[in-house]
């Protein structure tokens, strides 16, 4: 991970904005209709290149590809693995599903209703890495000629898979997650040796107690959850911590959230998790006061604390001085070195679905630029 002794770094947590246009293909190859991969492939690179710009403009110093490509940031996978041809399930999300008529306005005529959740019925293992290396190739490109404080690229970690995907093949979820890991090394890795940051995506860890395991007692919730990490751990052994970050949520969408899991019922499992930066929500009103976590919790030697500084789910621009506030609060607790201002989650988690208006997004990260530089005067 990159850190500063001289003033509080910036990044985000992955998705950007993309184009409707972009969004219209993304979703015709999501259908399987016909689509001019070139055309697909051209836009997609000119895009990334856009991305890129955008971010440094706004004043990010850690930036990605956006996630143009994706048509979401933990199904992508099924079109890059074997194994997935079953039907697609419901997912159940159990704090909106105590206010259904509300869940209905949210989710109603959205591109979301397109994309595909296919069940795993076979064998996992990866089977195409066509899009990886476009992927890796794109991001490249758009970063000649510039030089960004550090560069990330995003991967699905096994467990979100195992929480958007159903198992329908492997004889228990520890068996499932054992596969996905072993399949999803190849993609860590690719990033790792492209030099690239490798952002794992972990909601599971989270958004998995009120949607995948529900029903469980908090105490069979945590033992799945260090499953999970333990999967993961497995799956990026040859990869230095410094080189990695996990980001934690619990659902990137405005909902009432009252069930959501308290940080600190699983911040000592998230911890075992050998990536060093540990970005997640910390702005929104359900998390915001869990800053105070890490009063009680020690962080361990070379972690980095990526808190969200913005709300990714509503079209409220922060006031820098709030921004400032949030992390000077996190700088105090645990160190200003170990601390780098981001976002609580995704800017556009899924192609076409984002509470945030797009140009209201890339000023929430200007501004959020704007908060680090006034809690690095008030740090340094």
């Amino acid at each position: 991970m990159k850190r500063s002794t001289e003033r509080i770094l910036t990044t985000h947590t992955g998705s950007l904005p993309r184009p409707d246009d972009l969004v219209t293909l993304v979703y015709t190859k999501e259908r399987g209709e016909q689509l001019d991969q070139a055309v697909f492939a051209d836009r997609v690179r000119e895009v990334t290149a856009t991305v890129v710009r955008q971010q440094l403009e706004c004043g990010l110093d850690v930036i990605n590809d956006g996630e143009v490509s994706k048509v979401g940031y933990s199904t992508y996978v099924k079109d890059r693995l074997s194994g997935f041809d079953g039907e697609v399930t419901p997912l159940p999300i159990a704090d909106l599903e105590d206010f259904t008529e509300y869940a209905k306005r949210v989710f109603a005529n959205t591109p979301i209703e397109e994309m595909k959740r296919p069940a795993c019925t076979g064998p996992v293992a990866y089977r195409d890495t066509t899009a990886l290396r476009a992927d890796l190739d794109n991001f490249k490109t758009a970063l000649h000629g510039v030089q960004p404080a550090d560069t990330f690229l995003s991967a699905a970690s096994p467990g979100v898979i195992s929480l958007f995907l159903k198992n329908d093949y492997y004889p228990s979820h520890e068996a499932y997650l054992t596969a996905l890991a072993g399949a999803m090394k190849e993609e860590y890795d690719a990033i790792h040796q492209a030099g690239f940051l490798l952002q794992i995506d972990c909601p599971d860890l989270a958004m998995g107690k009120h949607i995948q395991f529900a029903d469980l007692s908090l105490a069979a919730f945590r033992k799945n959850a260090e499953l999970h990490v333990e999967a993961l751990n497995r799956a990026v052994a040859d990869i230095p911590p410094d080189r990695m970050r996990l980001h934690l949520c619990w659902g990137n969408y405005e909902g009432p959230h009252h069930l959501d899991i308290p940080m600190q019922d699983i911040v000592d499992i998230v911890l075992r998790a050998r990536p060093d930066g540990l970005s997640f929500e910390a702005a929104n009103p359900r998390h915001a006061h869990e800053w105070k976590v890490f009063r009680e919790v020690s962080l361990p030697p070379g972690k980095v604390l990526i808190p969200g500084v913005v709300d990714s789910t509503t079209n409220y621009i922060e006031h820098p001085e709030l921004i400032a506030e949030r992390i000077c609060r996190f700088a105090e607790v645990v160190g200003r070195e170990n601390v780098i201002a981001g976002t609580d989650c995704g800017l556009s988690t899924f192609a076409g679905f984002a509470a945030v208006d797009p140009d209201i997004a890339w000023a929430k990260l200007k501004v959020m630029a704007e908060g680090a530089r006034l809690a690095s005067a008030a740090l340094w």
